[in-house]
């Protein structure tokens, strides 16, 4: 009888191993044994994903993880995912990880675990020329004759209502449509990070455009992942330190961000 039932007992430890080991397997487990790294995205945010004049989405954080796929013998899938339903998204397996320019919030981290940071970057201002004299901060777009824009579900949009309160307002789908609403004078000022405005001010400014470069926030940007996936964060955290010390980064990070010969893809 003893023995029987520590048959039985090591059967039902061999299962509750076998059960979590399967529950361990992450992301970039998954992701090898498929062949294919699977990442939400929102290809809007010029330079890190957007989509060229050929249909093909392109960036600077795009090339971050067709370099990742790369070290994983894997091929990079990107998966278009409108930005402020792409939690949800990752919390239904649509993908495996986020990798659309996400600033690491306190408010996000409880959803999400994050990767360390890939770069840092801060909220800044489009504003109407006709304002260059009266608006030289945020602070001073802080009232209710003004009229601000952004990108839903972003952290321009979280900046806008929490320290540009008492200004109205309105919030789009996209960051070109929120642009377009301040050259066309509809708003007075767009919200956004500033490397999308330094391409935004020449790009889609037509002329109407100053931008406040200075940024008055600071939002580290990373990989999410579903919570208590430690593993792929693991592997994740150590593919970007090798990358930032063997040259890899600051190629790809010269290639959107000191070069604007890709600006001729978009036109």
């Amino acid at each position: 009888m003893i023995k029987k039932y520590l048959s039985m007992l090591l059967v039902g430890v061999t299962a509750l191993v076998a059960v979590s080991a399967a529950q361990a397997a992450g992301a970039i487990d998954d992701a090898v044994k498929r062949g294919t790294l699977r990442v939400g995205m929102d290809p809007t945010y010029m330079p890190f994903q957007m989509t060229n004049k050929r249909g093909e989405i392109i960036g600077f954080e795009v090339d971050i993880l067709k370099a990742m796929a790369k070290s994983m013998g894997v091929k990079l899938e990107t998966v278009s995912t409108a930005y402020d339903g792409i939690i949800p998204a990752l919390m239904t397996d649509k993908f495996d990880m986020i990798g659309s320019g996400m600033t690491l919030t306190q408010e996000r981290n409880l959803k999400l675990n994050f990767s360390e940071p890939f770069i840092v970057v801060g909220q800044t201002l489009l504003i109407r020329k006709e304002l260059a004299d009266e608006i030289k901060s945020y602070k001073d777009l802080n009232n209710e004759k003004y009229r601000l824009t952004s990108k839903l579900g972003t952290t321009g949009e979280m900046v806008a209502k929490k320290l540009i309160g008492k200004a109205k307002y309105h919030g789009y789908d996209n960051e070109q449509e929120a642009v377009m609403d301040v050259v066309n004078g509809k708003a007075d000022a767009f919200v956004y990070d500033a490397p999308y405005n330094v391409v935004a001010v020449n790009k889609a400014g037509a002329g109407k455009l100053l931008f406040l470069d200075k940024p008055f926030t600071f939002e580290p940007l990373a990989f999410g992942l579903k919570k208590g996936d430690y593993d792929s964060l693991n592997f994740i955290n150590n593919f970007l330190h090798q990358i930032k010390h063997d040259g890899t980064y600051d190629r790809i990070h010269d290639k959107w961000f000191k070069d604007t010969a890709w600006l001729k893809d978009m036109e």
